[in-house]
């Protein structure tokens, strides 16, 4: 009786946390500007169909370049940070190494890029640091909770009175955890190659480089065979991007494309001068500080409010398209070539950055967050339906047979929710700092002043802008691990909140 009434209380605690959470999305699609200024958007949409289906490489030697510079920037990157993630997470209890890693997470890597360029210019150093810090302390995160995870026993077995040294540490824990390090690292080369596709939109000579100038001028044909490129490479990596390769393929991305940079100290004592609040720097009068103090302030809570706004109306669509979505990999819904195709339609969806769904939203219905809405809800729905219908194999098919509206309604949604409540809270700290980035395409988010300050060469405004940036995905990821603690079992708790992020690109066979 008492477990009974338990399990009633907490499926009711369950209900009013999704109807809070539904409860101010709606709130704050009442305040979103999602007008659709385009004349023609559905003709815009039939050129970008036909030029889907006759993609054309222009120039085989620059679309050579931008996949070498694709994958230098990404395998450079990851492997770099997969060196200082797993150097971190060996310290990962003490507490100054977990505020480290989830300062430089907090950051996203187009803003990383923003300050390298400032530094050393249009590189490949500036590409691969802005990937190297952010994703080092997210593998440090992750590298750190699998070796907390593994059985502590063989330790314990050859050190009886507790403690430790390296030869423990190398031949006890890390062996336990090395498989789910791997799984984790070549998950992370897929964000690696999307976040340099990324990067290529703010200047640096990736595919996105050439994918901005594509769509931008119309040439649909063209940015269709460099969208192709780019699902071919995440797709391939499981072939490619194995341990036994990377002694030849880490030597040769450096080799290919070493690491360089345009910069002087001269240069980079500027820029430092420059990241010195105005007011100090320039000893300003009272009554001017106070102006730059008001103007700043209305540019924070403009950011703030609109960051805030466009996130909380992207995790409620999220987690509605991916409850959708996840039918559609599901055993209890479909099965075969149907099953292969759902899931295929999902992982497609997952390889596009929400960047370049976003911007090729704003040709097609104009400047509004609409755009930014549709792109981060089916990224980030797609990832979470592509997993929770894995995990569907996992629960016993209904007792009572009924038809696929009632046992989804009935049966499928009650066994997964509590998993899928865990897997929105985990991606509710990336859809924060995606919204704050996705500013820079213009929606008035965080990422638009961030963008403004930098063009304007306002380094210092653009770092206080970057660290408020950092304090919003801070709270984000500190609210959820509270809700995760207070509302989910112990097994979908932040101890192995990783796991959302372990599952390499995989087609399913039919």
């Amino acid at each position: 009786m008492h477990f009974f009434k338990h399990f009633l209380q907490q499926r009711r605690s369950l209900r009013r946390l999704t109807f809070y959470f539904a409860a101010i999305a709606l709130v704050c699609l009442a305040f979103a500007d999602i007008v659709i200024s385009t004349r023609s958007p559905g003709h815009e949409l039939w050129l970008m169909a036909k030029g889907l289906v006759t993609p054309r490489i222009e120039d085989s030697h620059q679309w050579l370049d931008a996949v070498i510079y694709t994958l230098t920037f990404s395998l450079q990157g990851v492997i770099l940070a997969a060196g200082l993630g797993f150097v971190l997470s060996i310290f990962y209890h003490l507490a100054w190494v977990r505020v480290l890693g989830a300062c430089l997470r907090s950051v996203h890597e187009v803003f990383w890029a923003l300050i390298f360029i400032q530094i050393f210019g249009i590189s490949t150093l500036a590409g691969v640091l802005a990937i190297l810090l952010p994703f080092g302390g997210t593998i440090a995160k992750v590298y750190g909770e699998q070796l907390e995870e593994s059985d502590p026993s063989p330790a314990r077995a050859l050190l009886p009175g507790g403690g430790t040294s390296i030869s423990h540490f190398f031949y006890t824990r890390l062996p336990l955890a090395f498989h789910a390090m791997r799984n984790y690292t070549a998950y992370r080369m897929e964000c690696a190659i999307r976040s340099s596709v990324v990067l290529g939109f703010i200047g640096l000579p990736t595919l996105g480089f050439h994918l901005e100038t594509a769509l931008r001028t119309g040439d649909y044909s063209s940015a269709s065979a460099l969208l192709l490129t780019l699902l071919a490479l995440v797709y391939s990596l499981r072939f490619w991007f194995k341990a036994k390769w990377l002694w030849i393929l880490v030597p040769a991305a450096f080799i290919a494309r070493p690491l360089s940079a345009q910069w002087s100290a001269a240069n980079l004592g500027q820029f430092l001068w420059d990241c010195v609040p105005g007011p100090i720097r320039q000893d300003w009068p009272l009554e001017k500080t106070l102006r730059w103090l008001l103007w700043l302030g209305e540019q924070i809570a403009s950011g703030v409010w609109n960051t805030a706004l466009l996130a909380q109306i992207v995790l409620v669509l999220t987690g509605i398209f991916a409850l959708l979505g996840s039918t559609l990999n599901s055993s209890h819904f479909v099965a075969g070539m149907a099953r292969s195709t759902g899931d295929g339609f999902l992982l497609i969806l997952r390889s596009l950055p929400e960047y370049l769904l976003n911007f090729i939203g704003l040709i097609v219905l104009g400047p509004s967050m609409l755009p930014a809405i549709i792109a981060m809800t089916l990224h980030n729905g797609a990832i979470i339906g592509h997993l929770l219908g894995g995990h569907s194999d996992e629960i016993e098919p209904a007792a009572i047979p009924s038809g696929p509206l009632c046992r989804f309604a009935y049966y499928y949604v009650p066994t997964l929710y509590q998993r899928f409540l865990a897997y929105c809270f985990y991606r509710w700290e990336i859809i924060i700092r995606e919204t704050a980035m996705l500013g820079i395409l213009g929606i008035p988010t965080l990422g638009f002043y961030i963008d403004s300050a930098f063009e304007f060469l306002r380094f210092d405004v653009a770092l206080i802008l970057i660290a408020v940036s950092a304090g919003m995905t801070l709270s984000a990821d500190y609210i959820s691990r509270k809700l995760r603690h207070q509302f989910l079992k112990p097994d979908l708790r932040p101890a192995h909140g990783s796991q959302i992020q372990m599952a390499p690109l995989t087609f399913r066979n039919p």
